[in-house]
């Protein structure tokens, strides 16, 4: 495989060049050690690559600040690229392929296997454009800040979810039960899935508003359901609550 590299290697320019173009000096730092010039860095950024640390793994997967951005929306990281390519695809059929959840094969093999309908898009609207940007840039993988956007992910909220690492989908499902992302993830963490702790809820006949309120003081679903039968409140039921333990799914 080629490796294609955007730029020679002149002595990039000192911190003062960096700071004066909108870095900080610590950010400077990190892309000047990896060996960036500072017109480099700034169009891996414009392109959506805000560290060094993947702008040399994409420089490396032969992909450059021109070329990388399908792979980005795409929700690719490059060692998949490098994958896709050695397999004989180009980059805009690696990326359509692998957007609509496929993955690398020998393309005769690949023909004969799969057949799928692919309805997503590498084309952002404007709310998914800023999405991903603000996502890339806080430093979410690719691949999770993809499947945030394609969970219905908008704007800044997607952020706090993001970082927390929580399957987009779930994260859908923790916000519906009125959970923080730092709850939703120490949730996930115990193994608890979503679909099945919003319905065990709400079944229950816990008002969804007051879920994540009983869920957090650790109350069961059937515990928080008796006292709301008696026109109890979370605040009334606290002191009778449970000892430390984790609340039942």
């Amino acid at each position: 495989m080629n490796v294609a590299f955007d730029d020679p290697a002149p002595e990039p320019e000192d911190l003062h060049a960096w700071t004066a173009r909108g870095f900080a000096v610590a950010e400077a730092r990190r892309w000047i050690d990896a060996g960036f010039v500072l017109d480099a860095a700034e169009r891996w950024r414009e392109r959506g690559v805000y560290r060094p640390e993947p702008a040399q793994a994409w420089r490396a997967a032969g992909l450059t600040p021109y070329t990388v951005g399908p792979a980005l929306r795409a929700g690719m990281e490059p060692g998949e690229a490098v994958r896709w390519h050695e397999l004989g695809y180009d980059r805009a059929e690696a990326a359509e392929r692998h957007l609509a959840g496929e993955r690398p094969h020998p393309r005769r093999l690949f023909a004969r296997l799969f057949r799928r309908h692919r309805d997503r898009d590498l084309d952002l609207d404007d709310a998914q454009a800023e999405t991903m940007t603000a996502l890339l840039r806080a430093g979410v993988p690719p691949a999770r800040a993809r499947a945030y956007l394609d969970a219905g992910w908008r704007g800044l909220e997607a952020l706090p979810w993001a970082r927390t690492g929580v399957n987009a989908t779930q994260a859908v499902l923790y916000r519906a039960l009125g959970l923080a992302p730092e709850e939703a993830a120490r949730s996930a963490k115990a193994g608890r899935d979503a679909e099945k702790l919003l319905r065990t809820w709400w079944d229950a006949g816990v008002p969804r508003q007051d879920v994540a309120a009983w869920l957090t003081a650790g109350f069961s679903p059937q515990e928080a359901a008796s006292a709301v039968a008696a026109d109890g409140t979370v605040e009334e039921a606290a002191p009778r609550a449970p000892g430390g333990r984790e609340p039942d799914p």
